[in-house]
């Protein structure tokens, strides 16, 4: 087994089925929701991108002598629940939950891998980059609700559903993983709370850049 602390082998459990999970949702949307081609292929690029991340993280964890399929189990109920409850309708709802959604989550990560070792936050920041998910979904949605502004308020719903949902999802995970929950809090000297708290400022900052207003 792993000489790392416990709460390390969570962390990149819960990373690495959130990005095999983000690959196959992605996938799936794509081909379900996508109105273009175009849109098809470039959501299909965003899926590969979340698997590749999904391999180094899984190949890191066997590395550190842990069966990465055990590492992600504890956190399979709470992310396919996140997933199940907010499954999206249309397109325009599958690009939010990409941006919005997701984003929440990886907010969460980062905050956890601020205070491991250095080797493991470099592959955390590394597959929680980006990769384009964010100008993707601004730019179609942008221009969607510019086209119909009435789009703004459904979406706007939609988003608050999202976050509500990922931030309980959430305190159901440090809760049943105190470790990962010690990652958290304990260099910080803080609690969950204010955690959540900064989480929740990011979602508005998101949610402004697509046109929507974050809601109470």
């Amino acid at each position: 087994m792993s000489d790392s602390p416990p709460g390390v082998v969570d962390l990149l459990g819960v990373l690495a089925y959130a990005e095999l999970t983000a690959f196959l949702r992605l996938a799936e949307d794509a081909a379900r929701h996508a109105p273009t081609l175009t849109d098809r292929a470039a959501l299909g690029d965003l899926a590969a991108t979340e698997y590749s991340h999904f391999r180094l993280l899984h190949d890191r964890i066997a590395s550190l002598g842990v069966d990465p399929e055990e590492a992600m189990a504890p956190f399979v109920g709470p992310l396919d629940d996140w997933h199940t409850q907010t499954a999206p309708a249309d397109w325009l709802e599958a690009l939010v939950k990409a941006y919005v959604g997701t984003g929440i989550a990886l907010d969460f990560y980062r905050e956890a891998a601020t205070y491991v070792d250095a080797g493991t936050r470099e592959l955390v920041e590394e597959v929680l980059a980006d990769e384009g998910r964010s100008q993707f979904a601004v730019d179609r949605v942008g221009a969607a609700i510019q086209e119909d502004p009435r789009l703004a308020g459904r979406l706007a719903l939609w988003a608050r559903r999202l976050v509500g949902e990922a931030l309980s999802q959430g305190q159901h995970v440090v809760a049943a993983r105190p470790e990962l929950a010690k990652l958290l809090v304990e260099a910080a000297g803080e609690d969950i709370t204010r955690m959540f708290g900064r989480l929740t400022e990011a979602h508005g900052k998101r949610m402004a850049a697509l046109g929507l207003t974050p809601g109470p």
